[in-house]
């Protein structure tokens, strides 16, 4: 038998049969695998406590012919079970999951599975609000997919000012100058933390950062329905 072991995390679950599951898991090494989980949805199910939403798991695989194979084990090594605690939460940690299915093909970057690893494990911290994970992972998935914006110099070329205000050019996906616009530095600062390498929970935790979110979080979303179509 081709056995093979992975960590991974369930990205979606269909239900098959009279007690299987097909689950979607994406991994670190492997990219996006389709496995069926058999037997799964019986009370008595080995396998049931292992493949829980919200988890990071150890799985145990036999390789199929095909595209899906047979999971044989599955060991939860963390479960971030604040999520379930909060309809919010468990929400967008759906809209997450389905998010990142969506873009991404079966033979995908590590870089996304440390992504998913990391918004859920900031979706699990209770200080960190829910409309801060939606905007930062939007901007994260953009920034991964290729769809950086431009938030250096302006749709023309020339640098941003401090002193000047701004509106988003959604067609040269950078700023134009608008004495009426409702951006300046201190927002423009902020959306290149959002787009950037820091931790998420210290960008969370900046004097002001709620205040942002709700500015430019619309944003982020028109960006990423745009580019991404999600």
């Amino acid at each position: 038998m081709n056995q093979r072991r992975t960590t991974g995390i369930v990205l979606t679950r269909v239900n098959y049969g009279e007690a299987d599951r097909i689950l979607t898991v994406l991994t670190p090494d492997l990219g996006k695998l389709s496995l069926i989980a058999k037997g799964v949805r019986k009370a008595k199910s080995k396998l049931a406590g292992g493949v829980e939403l919200f988890s990071i798991s150890e799985l145990l695989y036999i390789q199929g012919r095909g595209s899906l194979s047979s999971l044989m084990s599955a060991r939860l090594v963390t479960h971030y079970g604040n999520i379930v605690k909060d309809i919010d939460r468990t929400m967008l940690g759906y809209e997450l999951l389905r998010m990142l299915h969506a873009v991404t093909e079966d033979e995908t970057e590590p870089a996304y599975y440390h992504l998913i690893c990391e918004a859920l494990s900031v979706l699990d911290t209770e200080t960190v609000s829910v409309d801060f994970t939606r905007a930062w992972f939007g901007a994260q998935l953009l920034r991964l997919s290729g769809h950086t914006p431009n938030l250096t110099t302006l749709a023309a070329g020339n640098a941003l000012r401090p002193e000047d205000r701004y509106e988003f050019d959604y067609d040269a996906t950078a700023f134009r100058v608008r004495p009426e616009g409702n951006f300046g530095t201190n927002e423009i600062k902020f959306l290149r933390l959002l787009f950037g390498n820091r931790p998420p929970v210290k960008i969370a935790e900046i004097r002001d950062s709620e205040k942002y979110i709700q500015m430019l979080g619309p944003l982020v979303v028109t960006l990423r329905q745009l580019h991404l179509r999600v």
